[in-house]
């Protein structure tokens, strides 16, 4: 029964080998690597030395036991995480282009990661869970996985838990509408919430990003991810700025999941905010110095080495 319990995707990442190659161009990949941000935020936690379980599924196939065998080597309880046979992993596929940005194509819906439901909430699994992290992408793969991240939700916040939620939808795929919709049942429970200014913005519908976490600040602590800028934390009191670190950028994929999984690790230790965005800034500046998603991730060793520093 562990105190951090994630759930939702979990899939393997191929990606470019050079950057600026689009996804259409017959050229190289490198991977695949285990990925999907809610088991990338359990694996970060669970090498920061926290007790972590992870709530998905994987296809019987290479890349599933990959998944599944990455998550239990780094400290992971994956008791809940299922292999099925008769389905296959998820994965998605990567280019990156000089001006920092992004295109993906995501293999999901129909795969196992589609497959968690309701079924799969143990109430007595969450019993001592102290945090539930909860992002806005299992949210929108499908209704029944959407379903089951609220219950997990909804049960670790009525046992006295704190509810983290990452809004990493894609307005590309769903209009802000039906994202206001989909997220509407995790935001009214939220007790962290860690977006970008984008997200924020189109949570709730101000357009400036420091309005728009101040809007929200007297119900749930607002944590807004500024990449290479760092961090701000929102509370009633005001705000606290943190910078990040400098590092040479290898992949930035997974930062943002990192960065979360400190803060729950960090917030169960009981570290003072001021420390606590430290602290995990220095694990999503880490994190990014190496190619995949979640091979960067640190262990608490490298980041006390640096802690004192920042």
């Amino acid at each position: 029964m562990p105190k951090i319990v994630s759930i939702g995707e979990i899939l393997v990442e191929i990606m470019r080998k050079e950057i600026g190659v689009p996804l259409g161009t017959p050229a190289d990949f490198v991977g695949p690597f285990p990925s999907g941000a809610p088991a990338i935020f359990a694996d970060a936690a669970a090498r920061l030395g926290g007790d972590v379980g992870f709530i998905g599924a994987v296809g019987d196939d290479p890349f599933g036991r990959l998944c599944y065998e990455r998550l239990k080597q780094d400290g992971v309880d994956t008791t809940h995480l299922k292999i099925i046979p008769y389905k296959s992993t998820a994965c998605a596929f990567v280019a990156y282009f000089q001006d920092g940005s992004r295109d993906f194509v995501f293999h999901i819906k129909d795969t196992a990661a589609d497959s968690i439901s309701t079924e799969d909430i143990s109430e007595d699994y969450l019993a001592e869970t102290e945090i539930i992290h909860i992002c806005g992408s299992s949210l929108s793969v499908s209704e029944k996985m959407r379903n089951a991240c609220i219950k997990s939700a909804k049960i670790v916040k009525e046992k006295g838990g704190k509810v983290f939620f990452d809004p990493n939808i894609r307005p590309q795929l769903l209009s802000i509408e039906e994202i206001r919709e989909i997220v509407k049942p995790i935001m009214e429970i939220c007790d962290v919430l860690l977006p970008s200014g984008e997200e924020v913005s189109m949570l709730t519908g101000i357009q400036e990003p420091f309005s728009a976490c101040e809007s929200l600040a007297d119900r749930m602590l607002v944590i807004l991810k500024q990449g290479e800028n760092g961090c701000i934390a929102f509370t009633p009191e005001g705000r606290i700025h943190s910078p990040a670190i400098k590092v040479d950028v290898v992949d930035p994929t997974g930062a943002g999941d990192c960065f979360a999984g400190a803060l729950a690790v960090g917030m169960i230790e009981g570290m003072d905010l001021p420390k606590l965005l430290r602290f995990a800034n220095i694990v999503a500046g880490l994190s990014i110095t190496k190619k995949g998603p979640m091979e960067g991730a640190p262990t608490r060793e490298a980041v006390s080495e640096l802690l004192g520093y920042f």
